[in-house]
């Protein structure tokens, strides 16, 4: 049988192209529950700007440095905030003309965004925002300006606390993070690059993601560039859910992935500055690390959960309480202990001097241990005020190194069995090039044993310009020498 063809008229490419929609518009409609997504309308945001847009504020600050020893002039302000947020060195240029000498200039150091949190004056931003700032100004949506007062900052968490002084603000309203859903629609409100009173808007992409030691962070698709950091994150019902603080990004710009911090842990840590200055947090004397599937399959725990305690601090908390290096916490006060994040956020959630009990997993067998909760050494960023800040860095011949120092925390001296010595906070041009960062201690500046700040700064401002400067410093239980060498004039 032979077969035959069978010609079909031509049918043009416009013709198609209507009648798969048409086939596609057909079949839609026929599958249960696709009709109704497809008639939901995408979110209006036009109506939550209105209302909460007013109580969103932008932050400016600067610091009074000597000419030509800060971040060059060429690199404008706002990326410089930019670079020094996620660690970007900021380039050491200068401007043609000539130098202005040792005189001090106020130089605008960068800016940011924040919200009211309450009508009478209160505002909540970054802390990376306003530490080491000399002055701070909030503008309202209404173009007022006020000098703001640093209630309290925490650099741990990144939040801060600013006071103006104004009364019947407009306020925003504080959500539950817990009702937040991924894939839920969010808005963010700030000042990226400057540019005012500026909405993105994205959707939850997950919760609870582990960025850092005490907080889980809330990550949003949500544009998020250099100014917006300390602005709110809001939910369709215009309540504040996050405060946006960091972004992921491997070419320095928005790569669609940013962090927010979620607003309940934040308003717990805005409560405590605005009662005393600072945060005050537990703390064991323990470095806990994530366990292996293997090795949890090694020593027999089966399954790689808890934290695998790497080393203990001698006459801490953790030490009197009988944990040796090797345990795996498996609950700390009745809570499960999942990885090592997990037992930072609870022991630093309890109130110094409060009784826990703590499971460990040691050699085949769970221990109970009962504990007694310290107190975490200050890290320095906490203060009262700016002009209070025990220990500020105002030495200009620090500052022309890079270095931004504090008084080490007696408690801290006391672990440590150290007599006296400086903390570093920040490091920059010379400090970060020769290997100075965040944490690291300062014993002695040229075979000169350094009592506090004053006298460190004293003894940087004596050096030889020119020479190296030679700095005893101590990380962790390590002690060695760092050579300073000041930068080419």
């Amino acid at each position: 049988m032979s077969t035959k063809s069978v010609s079909l008229p031509v049918v043009s490419r416009m013709s198609r192209a209507l009648l798969s929609a048409a086939v596609l518009s057909v079949s839609l409609t026929l599958l249960p529950g696709v009709g109704h997504v497809q008639a939901r309308e995408l979110p209006d945001f036009t109506e939550l700007v209105e209302r909460v847009g007013p109580a969103v504020v932008n932050i400016r600050t600067s610091e009074r440095m000597r000419s030509g020893t800060g971040a060059s002039p060429e690199v404008d302000e706002q990326m410089q905030e930019f670079l020094r947020r996620f660690g970007i060195p900021v380039p050491n240029q200068r401007r043609g003309g000539p130098r202005g000498g040792d005189e001090e200039q106020p130089q605008r150091r960068g800016v940011g965004s924040g919200f009211i949190l309450s009508a009478d004056g209160y505002v909540m931003t970054n802390a990376h925002v306003v530490l080491g700032a000399d002055d701070v100004w909030v503008t309202l949506t209404d173009k007022r300006e006020f000098k703001a007062k640093l209630i309290g900052a925490d650099r741990r968490t990144d939040v801060a606390v600013l006071k103006i002084e104004a009364s019947a603000l407009p306020a925003v309203k504080i959500g539950e993070v817990s009702r937040l859903k991924v894939g839920e629609w969010v808005m963010a409100i700030g000042s990226p690059f400057g540019f005012d009173s500026t909405v993105t808007a994205g959707i939850v992409s997950a919760k609870a993601r582990d960025t850092g030691d005490f907080l889980p962070f809330i990550q949003t698709d949500v544009a998020i560039n250099p100014g917006n950091s300390g602005g709110p994150l809001l939910n369709m019902r215009g309540e504040v859910v996050g405060i946006n603080s960091q972004i992921y990004s491997q070419s320095g710009g928005f790569m669609g992935i940013s962090f927010a911090i979620p607003i309940d842990e934040a308003i717990r840590v805005s409560d405590q500055l605005r009662g005393s200055g600072r945060v005050v947090r537990g703390f064991i004397g323990v470095a806990p690390d994530d366990l292996s599937k293997e090795v949890a399959e090694a020593i027999g725990l089966g399954k790689p959960t808890g934290a695998l305690i790497r080393s203990v601090t001698a006459g801490g908390a953790a030490d009197k309480a009988g944990i040796e290096g090797g345990d795996v916490v498996t609950k700390f006060d009745g809570k499960v202990i999942e990885k090592a994040s997990d037992l930072r956020r609870v022991v630093a959630g309890l109130k110094p001097g409060s009784k826990a009990v703590v499971q460990v997993f040691r050699r085949g067998a769970y221990k109970d241990l009962s504990i007694s909760v310290a107190e975490m050494p200050d890290d320095g960023s906490s203060r009262r005020a700016a002009n209070e800040s025990e220990g500020k860095s105002a030495s200009s011949a620090a500052a022309a190194l890079g270095l931004q120092v504090s008084e080490i925390p007696e408690a801290q001296k006391r672990e440590l069995k150290l007599r006296a010595g400086v903390r570093v906070d920040a490091s920059s041009g010379a400090a970060a090039r020769a290997g100075l960062r965040e944490g690291d201690l300062i014993l002695a500046v040229d075979n000169n044993d350094v009592a506090n700040v004053k006298q460190f700064q004293a003894l940087i401002s004596k050096a030889e310009k020119a020479k190296t400067i030679n700095l005893m410093v101590r990380r962790d239980d390590v002690v060695s020498f760092v050579l300073l060498k000041p930068a080419a004039k």
